[in-house]
């Protein structure tokens, strides 16, 4: 054991809160060590001493509230430095959602062109509106970005359309589902969503 080790345990050693294996340690460091039995015994007369002393009376009650008036004012409110510190994989686990979530923000700010993404063969793109004409059939799921989708054939998946609408025909036929993406919080959901599903299915 170390000098600055053992006198580390003094003071528990000295009011008796030392463990057994400590105090073991402590001891046979003390039978080798003249410099720090000369400062346990320093320390044992300062305590049989402050022991020995004359209980004060009790002092009255406004000197203690002026003693506590006259204290620095303690920080209740714990910085967000100390929370990290305490607490780092939540810390880590938010700065990844928000740096994630501003991305997305960012990414939907600056995309406002549009983007069509299927099977393109049988659809007609006017402008920013995307057809898909009577007669035809996209084959799979159809996204649209930024546009209108005028239906009036079949599309055989899911219809997607986001920051924009869609108009169905009397004769269009939707085989999946029809989803509509309008806020930028729900644009980020299905873009995570679509990231897991390319994971998880692989395509």
């Amino acid at each position: 054991m170390k000098c600055n080790a053992a006198i580390a345990y003094m003071h528990d050693y000295l009011d008796g809160e030392l463990p057994r294996e400590q105090t073991a340690e402590l001891q046979h460091h003390l039978a080798e060590c003249a410099g720090c039995r000369n400062r346990l015994d320093s320390l044992e007369k300062t305590d049989a001493l402050l022991r020995s002393a004359p209980k004060p009376e009790s002092a009255p009650d406004y000197l203690a509230y002026r003693i506590m008036k006259s204290l620095p004012k303690s920080r209740n409110a714990k910085t967000w430095t100390t929370w990290v510190r305490r607490h780092p994989a939540l810390s880590a686990a938010a700065m990844f959602l928000v740096i994630m979530v501003s991305s997305f923000v960012a990414m939907w700010n600056q995309s406002q062109e549009l983007t069509v993404s299927g099977d393109l063969d049988h659809v007609v793109i006017r402008g920013n509106t995307v057809i898909v004409p009577a007669g035809q059939q996209v084959a799979g799921d159809l996204t649209i970005e930024n546009g209108t989708a005028q239906v009036e054939g079949d599309v055989q998946g899911n219809l997607t359309i986001i920051d924009g609408n869609v108009t169905l025909a009397s004769t269009a036929h939707i085989a999946g589902k029809i989803k509509t993406i309008d806020r930028a919080v729900d644009w980020a959901w299905y873009k995570v969503t679509s990231w897991f599903d390319t994971i998880a299915y692989g395509s």
